[in-house]
């Protein structure tokens, strides 16, 4: 086996997960956005077959496997249609933390119904006047005897209406310096005080978008993650875990966009002969699919290094795979527009909508600003501008 092909086992996860999905498909995922359904169905089905926690330790119900399997059920999902957002969160950014910093109790209460799918967990960070800076967030927790009350709002929450608990990023202050830090709570959504609305998008997708409302809930002291004076290295051990998904979400998406693309290529004819075999039509497609095997080779390489525990080196090409996959994938959506021509902005055809969904990736989880900022900053060397 080369180093550039990816092992047997996880090549057979991917023939797994994409027959799987194959069952579903575009047209069933873009049925039930459009009902307002959920795809709950599909979500059970992946954890019955154990692929939505493989990257959590075998006895809370997982898999064992790194954020490279998680990463490639992603990608498979989303090559077949069907691009579970939820699946970045749950089991990679809330999965991950948990499996990290997590009591033994902790484990054994979330892991399980994150590994089987009964017991989704969201996660929220973003905030109305934070956006990108993460030092900016205003959500309190302050401690009250035993307990813990929080105070704040988020936005851009995927899929709070789908989830049991919420892993919240508050501020607390730092008992011996005063100062204060990141914690992480679970907090569960049916808490007195905690309410969520959702946000009205353009993007076709059974997953939610929420403004969340946090006021006053209170919550026992085993309800945070980890060290409480832990700070910053613990919310971003889920960070890198995050863009790896965002990454294999991207490239999940450009394949899926190139497939139609390439089909309706070969099989639509306006003068001679299919168009694919026009230049003009097959270049920017040929192009497409090398910009996303490249993505695809850095997210192998950054699952690699986080998976072998290299923080700062799978942080850089963490980045660099997030970024270049949002890339591919709006490329891939544009060419595939195109080639369809006027059938492109139909509904019937199903890839129009695939503009916005991929769009998406170029704002989240992180701007492509925001990675550029870093590689100038820590990959270049270049003074900080921010």
């Amino acid at each position: 086996m080369s180093t550039f092909s990816e092992t047997e086992e996880r090549q057979e996860l991917r023939k797994a997960v994409a027959r799987l999905a194959g069952k579903y498909g575009r047209e069933w995922f873009t049925e039930k956005a459009r009902a307002g359904e959920k795809t709950t169905e599909l979500w059970l089905e992946i954890g019955k077959n154990g692929y939505l926690g493989i990257n959590i330790p075998e006895e809370y119900g997982g898999g064992g496997g790194g954020i490279g399997d998680i990463a490639a059920v992603c990608e498979e999902l989303a090559a077949q249609g069907c691009p579970l957002l939820l699946m970045v969160v749950s089991p990679a950014i809330c999965g991950t933390i948990i499996t990290k910093y997590g009591t033994p109790e902790q484990k054994q209460r979330w892991l399980p119904g994150i590994c089987d799918g009964t017991g989704t967990m969201a996660f929220a960070i973003t905030e109305p006047d934070a956006g990108t800076n993460t030092h900016n967030i205003t959500t309190t927790a302050r401690k009250d005897g035993d307990e813990w009350v929080l105070n704040g709002r988020k936005i851009y929450i995927s899929g709070v209406d789908e989830a049991d608990n919420v892993l919240v990023v508050a501020r607390a202050e730092d008992s011996r310096t005063g100062k204060v830090k990141p914690v992480l709570f679970v907090v569960p959504t049916d808490s007195a005080g905690f309410e969520y609305q959702a946000i009205p998008m353009e993007i076709v997708s059974p997953e939610l978008q929420f403004q969340v409302f946090i006021d006053d809930v209170r919550l026992p002291a085993d309800a945070i993650v980890g060290d409480e004076d832990g700070g910053l290295a613990q919310l971003f051990s889920g960070l890198n875990p995050e863009r790896i998904m965002a990454a294999s979400f991207s490239t999940g998406l450009a394949r899926y966009a190139l497939g139609k693309a390439t089909s309706y290529a070969k099989e639509r004819t306006v003068f001679q002969g299919a168009i694919g075999s026009h230049q003009a039509v097959a270049h920017p497609l040929a192009q497409v699919h090398i910009e996303t095997e490249m993505a695809r080779l850095m997210t192998q390489k950054a699952a690699a290094l986080f998976d072998a525990g290299d923080e700062f080196g799978a942080g850089e090409a963490a980045n660099m795979a997030k970024y270049a996959a949002a890339e591919a994938a709006c490329n891939a959506a544009d060419a595939a527009v195109q080639t369809h021509g006027g059938n492109g902005i139909t509904q019937e055809y199903g890839v129009a909508g695939l503009l916005v969904a991929t769009r998406a990736g170029r704002i989240a989880p992180v701007s492509r600003e925001m990675i550029l900022n870093f590689v100038a900053m820590h990959s270049l060397g270049l003074p900080k501008s921010y």
